[in-house]
């Protein structure tokens, strides 16, 4: 598994962008992927994660309702589409693969990307 994110950048408050998360080796179709945010000084958080089938999804409560993550196993991709964006969401985000077909805890998640930088302006 070798994940890259992509699809950062400056976006105002309210608005809308959809991040990208590719397995350059196409392996991760039986693993769960979640995506993180970081901001310095605070501990990473999982904002959200889904199933290789796509049937089991996690959202924490600081992006539920706003965010939604989707996966299409035949680009072997993972998004993000992030809508009604805050101030407070601005972080550096990157995405993980589990060893499992499901995880929702930061525990589980043993494959790591670079991350891409979004910031909402407020």
């Amino acid at each position: 598994v070798q994940l890259q994110a992509s699809g950062g950048g400056l976006v105002q408050a309210g608005g809308s962008l959809r991040l990208a998360c590719s397995d350059s080796r196409r392996t991760f179709n039986n693993n769960a992927v979640g995506w993180f945010r970081r901001v310095p000084g605070k501990e990473r958080e999982l904002v959200a994660s889904i199933s290789w089938r796509s049937d089991r999804i996690y959202y924490s409560d600081s992006v539920q309702g706003r965010f939604i993550i989707t996966r299409d196993s035949a680009r072997s991709t993972v998004y993000l589409e992030m809508n009604s964006l805050k101030s407070e969401d601005t972080a550096n985000y990157y995405c993980a693969a589990a060893r499992s077909s499901y995880c929702a805890n930061s525990d589980c998640f043993a494959y790591w990307g670079q991350g891409t930088q979004v910031t909402v302006s407020s």
